[in-house]
């Protein structure tokens, strides 16, 4: 990274730090609505994930990709991790990059993996339900973080330039009465008139098998366009499903 693509992702990476922080003082409350969600099998041992990967992140490396996905699941809050996208999820989208070499996109290496909100849930639908339960406190929490997140990843975006894409990886909580809905005006909001937001794609989700579907039908049908070429039409085909441009 060059110097100023550098101090924008030092930046991000301790505002995030100091707000995952902040917002996890309310674990307390948290920690037994999540419990209960989840079920009793289920030891949650995280309520407000952080990014520790970030710390592995150094300046001599190079950043090309963001990728949003939701909020942290079930491997992602484990205390032995607290890293986003290390579950079946993260495993499918790392063997991708890995089989597409040509992407020049390595999945743990040049890219910044973040979410809409780091508050956690067992399933990301969940969120609704945990913000009805947890009474005015963490409604506020729940949407707060998801302004405050789309805020400081589109100002690292636009610190990093216009060799770097950002991915949304899972859209359909974007969509009218979707929980990510004040994380998707905000976002287009952070980034006003910029050229930046043409790169901003949107995509199907890396789980169930998704992303992967999305892009076989759409080279079924368009076998001359290259990878790279088809993830950026199939971004933008997403993009304006949800935001209308």
């Amino acid at each position: 990274m060059t110097d100023e693509q550098w101090k924008a992702f030092v930046t991000f990476r301790d505002e995030y730090r100091f707000l995952c922080e902040e917002w996890g003082q309310l674990a307390p409350k948290l920690l037994p609505l999540q419990k209960n969600l989840a079920g009793t099998d289920y030891n949650v041992e995280t309520s407000v994930v952080f990014n520790r990967a970030y710390d592995d992140i150094k300046k001599e490396d190079e950043i090309n990709l963001i990728v949003i996905g939701d909020n942290p699941g079930k491997d992602e809050q484990l205390a032995k991790n607290n890293r986003y996208f290390v579950g079946k999820s993260g495993i499918v989208a790392e063997n991708f990059f890995k089989k597409n070499p040509e992407l020049n996109m390595d999945f743990r290496k040049k890219t910044v993996i973040m979410n809409k909100t780091p508050v956690h849930t067992a399933k990301t639908k969940q969120l609704k339900d945990l913000a009805k339960e947890g009474g005015e406190e963490i409604k506020n929490l729940i949407e707060q973080s998801q302004l405050k997140c789309a805020e400081i990843t589109a100002r690292l975006h636009l610190g990093l330039g216009v060799d770097t894409q950002l991915w949304l990886v899972g859209h359909s909580e974007l969509k009218k009465g979707g929980v990510f809905l004040g994380y998707k005006d905000r976002l287009k909001e952070a980034y006003g008139e910029s050229p930046m937001w043409e790169n901003v794609f949107l995509l199907n989700h890396f789980s169930m098998g998704r992303f992967s579907v999305d892009l076989k039908n759409f080279r079924e049908e368009n076998p001359a366009v290259p990878l790279a070429e088809a993830l950026r039409q199939i971004g933008t085909r997403h993009k304006k499903e949800v935001y209308g441009i």
